[in-house]
């Protein structure tokens, strides 16, 4: 089967959505703790980011686009590959922030039903859910793990 950015689109979006709804639904299961609060979850979302970036660069379309520019990034992501690997950079990192978002949680003792919004927010809008639950968790003490130095 040949794999498209159209095809990798889905597949690295139901990967990511699959995370979301386990961290939202039921963040205390060890299976969620094994695969996405751990992190190994958003890992093997770099890795796909990985390969798809390098076969950009690797391939016909690297002189294309780049960084400089708001018009140099808008030619990068003319490029369905390198919109791909934008994606996914995006589904990897916010799914990253909100498995982080919700390991802080569970130690800081932060109530679920607060943290759910913060992750919704992350999981639309990254930075947004970022930015509240960085709020949220203002008002819960770290508890003491270490001694003091």
């Amino acid at each position: 089967m040949l794999l498209t950015p159209d095809t990798l689109f889905q597949y690295a979006s139901n990967a990511a959505l699959l995370g979301w709804v386990l961290l939202i639904v039921a963040p205390r299961w060890r299976v969620t703790q094994r695969l996405i609060s751990s992190g190994a979850w958003s890992l093997g979302l770099a890795v796909v980011y990985t390969v798809v970036i390098l076969g950009h660069y690797l391939g016909g379309h690297a002189g294309e686009g780049g960084f400089s520019s708001l018009s140099a990034v808008a030619a990068l992501f003319r490029d369905p590959w390198a919109l791909l690997a934008g994606w996914v950079h995006y589904l990897c990192f916010d799914l990253a922030v909100g498995a982080w978002a919700s390991r802080d949680a569970q130690r800081r003792g932060v109530p679920h039903l607060l943290l759910v919004p913060t992750l919704l927010l992350t999981f639309l809008f990254g930075p947004v859910g970022f930015l509240l639950y960085s709020v949220v968790r203002r008002r819960y003490a770290t508890p003491s793990t270490a001694p003091a130095l």
